[in-house]
């Protein structure tokens, strides 16, 4: 599985977006991996496999199961420390629907019991769905939980990486459980991870999730680097020491790669489906575009608030960085509150803006990119500066397509207007941004034709 992904249901294609507040109130985000990094697949692209040599001393997967004190502790921090009015769960592996459905009933237990009146209490949970049944299904409609479901689209290209013990596919598996979670109505989204061989079939992809009912989408860029030596943990360079080396596996998409496929996503989508389907990296632009600021961290100017708890609640600086060097401590010796405000998180957080290149800084779509994730600044800049992102010319390539059509929509957001009119705006229509001028003398001479056929 991919980091820094969970299931979400923003739209801001739909809902009324208002610009990030001045105060920013006490709220962090964890990914809480219940069982740590133990899965019943073993996909050949997963970065979280490795993740058991942190723990030399467990022989077994019953080792990593995390115990009712850490669960109880947790829960309470986690809903006492945050004073926003909903507190969000983000339940993740390795596979966490290997610890049972009652380790699922005991947590949304201790929620009620810590949770005040004048707060709410929402879970997400990323799974690759081969043990759901219909008492998991049922639980999850009945406790309003929101799946995100990993499919790597049709079963061609999901097979060829995301294998069983047996090294057998498992795309009939994962089918057979979307139709459970369709079956049962609970909320869910689909995560396909775009690597090398997906990254070339953007239009099948798309279509068999559109096809298949697929409503809200998330494309993760499949970034892994090559260890030093075989029997080592593959880190991410430190924000401030950057190795000057792009060594990344067979599987990784490459950056232009990236860009063309997330660009012919995008064509297809604003021209036909704004509106009817939502893309996570779409709708967070168009967030940042009518200035509500990014809801994902990696397009934020600053992280170090969203951060990965292992199965024992060691407290890592962000799923990214589960190495020895960004543990923070454990929530049964430490407050989440006090680790979140340390001196060495809060010097992450803002590494991540002040190492950006000046390349960067710059570059005329910095307010989308923001240098992305430090994991993936390893290349170096036309400059000779250090720590340019891997993804850079595809991210380019991806906002320049788009920032025509954000702001087109963005204009329709604030009159009040459906961000899903873009779709049949006519050249001779007065344009959204309110200028008096027709569309096709005005924004309109910036984007892309409306009419567009695809195969």
């Amino acid at each position: 599985m991919p980091a820094n992904v969970e299931p979400f249901v923003n739209s801001p294609t739909l809902d009324n977006l208002a610009p990030a507040p001045s105060a920013t109130p006490r709220t962090f985000h964890i990914m809480a991996k219940p069982i740590g990094p133990i899965c019943n697949l073993d996909c050949k692209y997963c970065f979280y496999l490795e993740k058991e040599r942190l723990y030399p001393q467990k022989k077994n997967a019953s080792d990593f199961r995390m115990t009712d004190d850490v669960l109880r502790n947790y829960v309470r921090q986690h809903v006492t420390q945050q004073d926003v009015p909903e507190i969000t769960f983000a339940w993740q592996g390795g596979e966490p629907t290997l610890m049972g459905l009652d380790f699922f009933r005991r947590a949304v237990e201790l929620q009620a019991e810590y949770c005040p009146p004048a707060k709410r209490i929402a879970n997400a949970l990323q799974t690759n769905g081969l043990l759901l049944d219909d008492a998991w299904c049922d639980f999850f409609r009945r406790e309003n939980f929101l799946v995100g479901l990993s499919i790597d689209g049709p079963k061609e290209f999901h097979d060829t990486y995301r294998v069983n013990k047996a090294g057998h596919g498992t795309h009939d598996a994962v089918m057979r459980a979307w139709g459970l979670l369709k079956k049962h109505g609970v909320q869910y989204n689909t995560l396909t991870v775009v690597n090398r061989l997906v990254g070339d079939h953007p239009a099948e992809v798309y279509e068999f999730l559109k096809n298949n009912g697929s409503t809200f989408m998330q494309f993760i860029p499949l970034v892994e680097r090559v260890g030093a030596e075989p029997d080592t943990l593959a880190g991410p360079p430190l924000l401030k020491v950057l190795a000057p080396h792009a060594d990344v596996t067979p599987w990784s998409v490459l950056p232009e790669q990236f860009g063309n496929f997330t660009c012919e996503i995008f064509d297809r989508w604003v021209h036909r489906d704004v509106g009817k389907i939502f893309v996570q990296l779409f709708d967070v632009q168009l967030g940042i575009e009518v200035g509500a600021g990014s809801s994902l961290c990696v397009f934020a100017e600053t992280c170090g608030r969203a951060m990965a708890m292992e199965h024992n609640g060691d407290l890592y600086s962000c799923d990214h960085f589960v190495y020895p060097g960004f543990k923070l401590g454990n929530i049964m010796d430490q407050s989440i509150d006090q680790m979140i405000h340390s001196p060495a998180q809060t010097q992450f957080g803002n590494d991540k803006r002040d190492a950006l290149p000046q390349y960067c800084q710059r570059c005329q779509v910095k307010k989308y990119c923001n240098g992305e994730c430090p994991k993936h600044r390893f290349l170096t800049t036309p400059d000779g500066e250090p720590g340019l992102n891997y993804l850079c010319a595809g991210y380019k390539k991806i906002f320049t397509r788009m920032q025509p059509h954000l702001r087109i929509m963005a204009d329709l957001l604030r009159q009040g207007r459906p961000a899903s009119e873009i779709m049949s705006l006519g050249r001779d229509d007065p344009c959204p941004c309110g200028s008096g001028m027709k569309f096709k003398r005005c924004c309109g001479r910036s984007s892309v034709d409306r009419v567009a056929v695809f195969d």
